[in-house]
């Protein structure tokens, strides 16, 4: 989702008529009374600056067309996890972690939430675990145009964040350590976040591991669906035999 396809203010907002703060009509001696506050206008008005702030980061783009609206959540093993992210995307709180094999619809869905969130002026950012290392990685370059803590603040504190394929960034110190510090952060201040990860979570770095185990924060969706690529080309060749009726659709564990 680009900063282009964000909804338009009008001219002249019609509460403040262009001032921006607002004055509540309140008794006095209320809390409120000859306050101002920003105007929806402005408030919305730096979500929006918040969100292109991050689209140089953002892997988004390349999904922009992956919706909930065609999303195909009638095949075999997705059900469930469609109506659980649909739910967390209406209202992202806590974690949320989108675990299966490579094709099962994962990255869809969590692409899904993101575009919701742009829709609703909500700061996100989605991005892929190794590519976000890699553009970290990046600014310690003499000519890089943004330092790193400058990016890395960026990063960790986004109202929402993304992290796609978690588990298949490098296994160097440095790589582990960094995504550690992210993950700790958006865990020690409970900041909604969604992973998705081909790996066992078990066999996850133990510090990332016990982060996900924190049963009141994390909800671990595990899609037992097959590859979406190998159902749709079966669908293209007649005769191929589809999932069996009583196939396990999903299992979902707080861990």
């Amino acid at each position: 989702m680009a900063a282009n396809d964000l909804p338009i203010a009008p001219a002249v907002c019609p509460i403040c008529d262009g001032a921006q703060w607002v004055r509540h009509n309140v008794p006095v001696g209320d809390p409120m009374f000859g306050r101002a506050t920003p105007c929806e206008c402005l408030q919305a008005e730096r979500a929006r600056t918040n969100i292109r702030s991050l689209e140089h980061l953002s892997a988004l783009d390349a999904f922009r067309n992956r919706t909930f609206e065609n999303f195909d959540s009638k095949v075999q093993g997705v059900v469930d996890a469609y109506q659980i992210v649909r739910e967390y995307a209406r209202d992202p709180y806590g974690w949320l972690v989108l675990r299966g094999d490579v094709g099962c619809g994962k990255t869809h869905l969590a692409a899904s939430i993101a575009n919701h969130a742009v829709k609703q002026l909500i700061p996100v950012l989605f991005a892929v675990v190794p590519d976000l290392l890699d553009h970290l990685r990046a600014t310690y370059a003499p000519t890089s145009p943004v330092q790193y803590d400058e990016m890395f603040e960026g990063v960790r504190s986004t109202q929402l964040l993304v992290l796609d394929d978690l588990g298949t960034e490098s296994a160097t110190p440095w790589a582990q350590e960094k995504l550690y510090q992210l993950v700790n952060y958006r865990y020690n201040y409970q900041m909604p976040t969604v992973f998705t990860t081909n790996r066992r979570v078990e066999s996850l770095d133990e510090r990332i591991r016990s982060r996900l185990g924190d049963q009141a924060l994390c909800k671990i969706v595990e899609i037992a669906a097959r590859d979406f690529r190998e159902l749709k080309a079966g669908q293209r060749r007649p005769g191929t035999p589809g999932a069996a009726a009583g196939d396990p659709s999903i299992r979902t564990a707080k861990r």
